[in-house]
């Protein structure tokens, strides 16, 4: 699984998933997707949860895990520097042994003079790949976001995998270099949300928004 911002991710998302109001996801309030179906026919069942102080270092070993060396070097982290993930969008996901299966995280900023979420990283555990659990990280993450009135969310990634949630190439949006903007993607949670929007994507300096941060 890759981080939104660098590659590919290595799953394979599936259709039909039972879907649960996202409005249920709040902090401390398990999530439960029910009979996840695998490429081998069998099911599995996570509890997807909005990421606490208490997940911080299981996810960042996460990542560690699933991305190469170096991964904070990159452009997009600059965006996130002394910025917390959004508090509650930004989602763990466990099996019924309570390990950590995948996590996805969201980072606000500004695109020109208009608010947007960054989506990214989320990854999967290498030995839960290939069961459709990143799909729906994204797909019910994005929900919530929704419903928490966000308008605009982008990532950098590829469009023949991310356009199957709805993300399109976003002309005259600009992330930091070095960054093909051939990558830089983005999905309106609400009607025309994109429409005019453009120039540099910045890091987030208005009231800060409530976040996830490591345990003091």
């Amino acid at each position: 699984m890759a981080d939104a911002a660098n590659g590919v991710p290595t799953h394979r998302d599936l259709t039909g998933l039972p879907r649960t109001p996202a409005a249920g996801l709040s902090p401390g309030r398990p999530y439960e997707l029910r009979r996840v179906r695998t490429k081998r026919r069998k099911s599995a069942l996570f509890t997807l949860a909005p990421e606490t102080p208490a997940d911080w270092w299981e996810v960042e070993a996460l990542y560690d895990l699933c991305f190469a060396p170096g991964r904070e070097a990159l452009s997009s982290y600059r965006l996130r520097d002394d910025v917390p993930p959004v508090e509650g969008l930004s989602l763990t996901a466990r099996d019924p042994e309570g390990i950590l299966a995948g996590a996805i995280r969201f980072w606000p900023v500004h695109v020109g003079d208009a608010d947007a979420l960054l989506l990214g990283p989320v990854a999967v555990h290498p030995t839960r790949q290939g069961e459709g659990l990143g799909g729906l990280l994204i797909r019910h993450s994005l929900d919530v976001a929704r419903d928490r009135g966000w308008a605009r969310v982008m990532l950098v990634g590829d469009e023949p995998y991310y356009g199957r949630f709805g993300f399109r190439r976003l002309d005259g949006v600009r992330m930091p270099p070095p960054t093909n903007p051939d990558r830089v993607l983005g999905i309106a949670l609400a009607p025309d949300a994109w429409k005019g929007v453009t120039g540099p994507v910045t890091r987030w300096t208005d009231t800060p928004v409530p976040g996830v941060a490591p345990p003091a």
